[in-house]
């Protein structure tokens, strides 16, 4: 039986068991409070190392030895470095599969430490769950950043969210500091920026009452996820593409289909197909085991 823990870090911190790719303890969060906002951003890097170590190792405890622990995070994540993550700038450059492994061996816990990007394990999660391994997958997860995740994981970067998807010099609001970027139109962040007079709940709810300013906005956040998507069709073709996150209930699919299929028309790029996952710690921590064992057969 192959035993993994999955470590998931987004807005907050949740950890998992896996045994034959299923979750078999509860899960593990920090905070523990639910409606803490913006609880890491404050955390020094050394600290969210502590953190995530003792996560496993209390899974680890629990459940016997692991052979591997798969670490998801926001960001370009390579060969085990955080080269950047401007949602949690203070990992930016952190040697994280590296500190992580000294932290755990510290407590007695040797075995392969794995980390990529969280929307790259959601992709892995589908992809395992959904029989799709041979099969080019991608995900969008849309949350306080926007991320592009794809297996069968390939070298490169694959920052989508910050893809342009519009030239207007006015549109400053994604987190990175870019322009044009579509986590400037679509993230939590960018939204509340934008909008500084409510919250992102609130301007979904008043465009379906007709409030015109609340409309025209909806209607951006649709184009310019369709503008995305269209330039990943584009360059690598049509097929699947899943939406998750906390913020995809924002999403209307008839209208995000509706805008693509005046950006694709190029017949054989056409058999595109859409389908919404609902937002679940699950799927996360299953992708960062997954990922890790992969990595561990080599």
């Amino acid at each position: 039986m192959t035993a993994a823990i999955g470590i998931v870090i987004t807005d907050y911190i949740v950890a998992g068991r896996l045994e034959e790719q299923r979750l078999t303890n509860k899960v593990l969060r920090y905070p523990t409070d639910p409606e803490a906002v913006d609880p890491l951003t404050a955390v020094p890097s050394g600290q969210l190392v502590e953190i995530l170590a003792t996560q496993a190792a209390a899974l680890a405890d629990e459940g016997g030895p692991v052979d591997a622990i798969g670490v998801a995070v926001p960001g370009i994540v390579r060969h085990g470095v955080v080269e950047d993550s401007p949602n949690l700038p203070q990992i930016k450059g952190a040697r994280l599969a590296e500190e992580l492994s000294k932290a755990l061996a510290e407590r007695g816990i040797k075995t392969l430490v794995h980390v990529v990007n969280d929307a790259d394990a959601i992709a892995a999660s589908v992809a395992a769950t959904h029989g799709r391994f041979n099969k080019l997958t991608r995900v969008w997860t849309i949350g306080n950043g926007i991320g592009y995740g794809r297996w069968p994981y390939v070298e490169g970067v694959w920052e989508g969210g910050h893809i342009t998807v519009t030239l207007d010099p006015k549109e400053r609001y994604c987190g990175c500091g870019g322009v044009g970027h579509l986590e400037g139109i679509m993230g939590l962040r960018a939204m509340r920026m934008r909008f500084l007079d409510l919250e992102p709940e609130e301007v979904f709810a008043n465009a379906k009452k007709g409030d015109q300013r609340c409309r025209e906005f909806v209607d951006l956040w649709h184009r310019a996820l369709a503008a995305a998507t269209a330039s990943f069709i584009h360059l690598a073709g049509p097929g699947k593409f899943y939406f998750t996150g906390h913020n995809v209930r924002f999403l209307e699919l008839p209208l995000l289909r509706s805008h693509l299929e005046t950006m694709v028309r190029m017949s054989p790029l056409q058999s595109f197909s859409l389908e919404v996952l609902p937002p679940d710690d699950a799927t996360a921590l299953l992708g960062a085991g997954v990922s890790a064992m992969r990595a561990l057969a080599g």
